[in-house]
């Protein structure tokens, strides 16, 4: 059911949802860059696609951030969105990510648990090994995939969905995500990206009960290609 729209990689699509893989700099929702978000483009998509006529309806379900690429999930009608929410909420949706790391961690694999406060003015979360005021308990799963020439493969499994967590966490223990200057990482890539990737997401279809599990493929470049 994969396929390309007017620059939309959709890898999933019914009555009901609509699941696209995220480009690097794509915007999942408008913000004050005034750039054209996904969300805009894929109501553009489906008015054009199913003759919509008025306003299309197009939840979203939850965000990327902009230079993050993968999975991003959207609701095409309110009954979905609130059932989606309500999984969020439980944790009954399973997100898996890969990040292309500069250091090897010092456990193959393990678990982070830390205590993030975000910082509005920077956009940044700073990373606490206790609770303090402000903060929220993020906890994340790591696993190392795979060793490159110069970078390593880890998997990561979220267990909560805090500000830039991932990004933050790895950082805290000396493995900044390939291009993620933000997080201590030396130089930007390119197309000021990262090397990040919401590579899989399973959970039970918010209308048809059935399982559904969706993987996005990742980006072309050499980095991503050697994984």
């Amino acid at each position: 059911m994969r396929s390309t729209a007017k620059n939309l990689d959709i890898l999933f699509e019914d009555n009901h949802l609509i699941i696209v893989n995220k480009r690097t700099g794509d915007l999942v929702q408008g913000d004050k860059t005034g750039d054209a978000p996904l969300s805009d483009l894929l109501k553009a998509y489906i008015k054009e696609k199913y003759n919509k006529p008025g306003n299309v309806y197009l939840g979203v379900v939850h965000r990327l951030d902009r230079p993050t690429t993968g999975i991003v999930i959207f609701a095409k009608t309110s009954k979905a969105l609130e059932r989606l929410n309500k999984m969020l909420r439980e944790k009954t949706i399973d997100k898996t990510y890969w990040a292309v790391v500069k250091n090897k961690p010092s456990q193959t694999e393990g678990t982070l648990i830390n205590y993030l406060r975000k910082n509005p003015k920077n956009n940044k979360a700073t990373v606490f090994n206790k609770e303090t005021n402000d903060t929220k308990k993020a906890i994340l799963h790591y696993k190392t995939l795979k060793t490159l020439d110069n970078y390593y493969l880890l998997e990561i499994d979220l267990e909560t969905g805090r500000h830039h967590q991932i990004r933050a966490q790895l950082s805290n223990i000396n493995c900044p995500i390939k291009g993620d200057l933000k997080y201590g990482f030396n130089r930007s890539n390119k197309d000021a990206g990262i090397h990040l990737h919401a590579r899989k997401i399973s959970f039970i279809h918010p209308v048809l009960k059935e399982k559904l599990t969706i993987e996005a493929p990742t980006p072309k470049d050499p980095i991503w290609d050697a994984c």
